[in-house]
């Protein structure tokens, strides 16, 4: 049995997120049954993480697994013809039998889109916070405390199953296009909630006029029921990157095609 990774990308509106449900439409399931109409009956499909309903994807990867004739570019004309308009595999690639889509990553990738207005046209896509004091340098400035190793047990859901609450944020970009405010972040890990709790709680912080000193306490009371600790909502987030050694992928191509409303 031969292993393949892909890459996707998908509107999170309708999904009621990664992991296959009893009830309600998710992403893995809907690859699954895809696979089960071409007659691949146990393509094992592994995301490289869950996601929550209503979060987007740019570049979330999966491997799976298959034995038969179909190159990856007939693999994904397939697939894609059996999908609804709001999935689309966008890559597919062998790679080694051992490898492993979640496991084998060293850096994953979000951005969150926050608008100033909400809107009909960019309700689904965008998250809204009713914060008018914000602004991409105050914001950028509390951002810097949260560069490199810290346990963010107070910047994720509370998950007495997951023992180690420490990530390495390795890049925070933050701006604003069109009265988007834009939060680009890359770690090694990310913890449930934890990047829309780290934009809540920044914009909660920035509109309440308290400083990365106040960011730094919220860190280490390691308590994520904290007051200022705000969970930003799922429409505004997006998968962007998932990164692995040794796997050069065009991402960045797929990147150029981002956030078109924005521009």
């Amino acid at each position: 049995m031969a292993r393949y990774l892909m890459r996707m990308m998908f509107d999170g509106t309708d999904f009621r997120g990664w992991q296959t449900q009893c009830a309600g439409r998710s992403v893995q399931g809907d690859l699954i049954s895809a696979f089960h109409r071409m007659g691949i009956r146990h393509p094992n499909v592994t995301g490289a993480g869950r996601t929550d309903a209503g979060v987007h994807a740019l570049a979330h990867f999966a491997h799976f697994d298959y034995r038969g004739r179909m190159r990856p570019e007939q693999l994904i004309l397939s697939l894609n013809n059996k999908f609804h308009g709001d999935l689309q595999v966008t890559g597919i690639w062998s790679v080694p039998e051992d490898f492993h889509a979640r496991y084998k990553a060293f850096q994953r990738d979000y951005t969150y889109l926050l608008a100033r207005e909400k809107t009909p046209l960019n309700r689904l896509h965008t998250g809204f916070m009713l914060r008018s004091r914000i602004s991409p340098e105050g914001l950028s400035r509390l951002g810097e405390k949260l560069l490199g190793s810290h346990d963010f047990s107070s910047l994720s859901r509370d998950n007495p199953l997951v023992p180690n609450h420490i990530c390495n944020i390795k890049r925070l970009e933050i701006s604003e296009t069109q009265g988007i405010i834009r939060f680009d972040i890359s770690a090694d890990r990310f913890l449930h909630h934890m990047v829309r709790r780290i934009v809540g709680t920044l914009v909660n912080l920035e509109h309440s006029g308290l400083d990365g000193e106040d960011l730094e306490k919220i860190l280490a009371e390691k308590n994520p029921r904290q007051k200022l600790v705000t969970t930003a909502p799922a429409s505004g987030l997006y998968i962007t990157g998932v990164h692995y050694p040794d796997l050069q992928l065009d991402s960045d191509a797929i990147g150029q095609k981002m956030f078109f409303f924005m521009r």
